[in-house]
């Protein structure tokens, strides 16, 4: 059985919490490619305290996003009891455009290739939740077969780095995501 990682004390608990509010704020004014230092300056804390917590720019972006991609992935159950498994797809692969193209960096960092994503990254909870709704439509016959949730979501974020810098990103996003989209339905 695996050994629980031990909590945090106090004070490293708040030097996360820190970084993590200051990463936050750097990366919605300028990306994910923000200043590690000035992430560090702003959080109250050295450089090294940060690449301790944090030992790749990765892991900070993940972290910042974490919460984020799981209401994501928790959107789908309601959207699926709501609409046809395509729509559901649909609407889902949307709304992850529109806030991958509108949450500054997550696009840039996050990668979908062959390999399976590793577990606990933001990666990892989009594919499996992807994967259901992807099987679902396909059940239905509403999808072609030869789709798979990993090409879906690698045109998705694709889609949301072309739009981030559109003067609408969410309206970009959900347009050509939708116009993607009908390439992958069943005719």
């Amino acid at each position: 059985m695996a050994e629980q990682p031990r909590p945090l004390r106090a004070d490293a608990q708040r030097n996360h919490d820190l970084i993590v509010a200051a990463a936050s704020a750097e990366f919605a004014r300028v990306g994910s490619e923000a200043s590690l230092e000035e992430i560090a300056r702003r959080a109250g804390v050295g450089s090294a305290t940060l690449h301790r917590r944090f030992p790749t720019r990765r892991d900070l972006v993940q972290t910042v996003f974490a919460e984020q991609i799981r209401q994501l992935c928790d959107r789908a159950v309601p959207l699926s009891e709501e609409h046809t498994p395509m729509a559901s797809l649909r609407a889902w692969l949307v709304e992850v455009a529109v806030y991958s193209a509108q949450a500054r960096g997550l696009a840039d960092t996050i990668r979908f290739d062959d390999a399976e994503p590793p577990d606990g990254s933001c990666e990892a909870g989009l594919a499996v939740t992807a994967a259901v709704l992807v099987r679902r439509a396909q059940d239905a016959g509403s999808m072609r077969a030869a789709v798979s949730a990993l090409q879906l979501l690698t045109l998705v974020n694709g889609i949301s780095i072309a739009a981030k810098d559109h003067s609408d990103p969410a309206a970009s996003a959900s347009s050509l995501t939708l116009l993607a989209l009908d390439g992958i339905a069943t005719r």
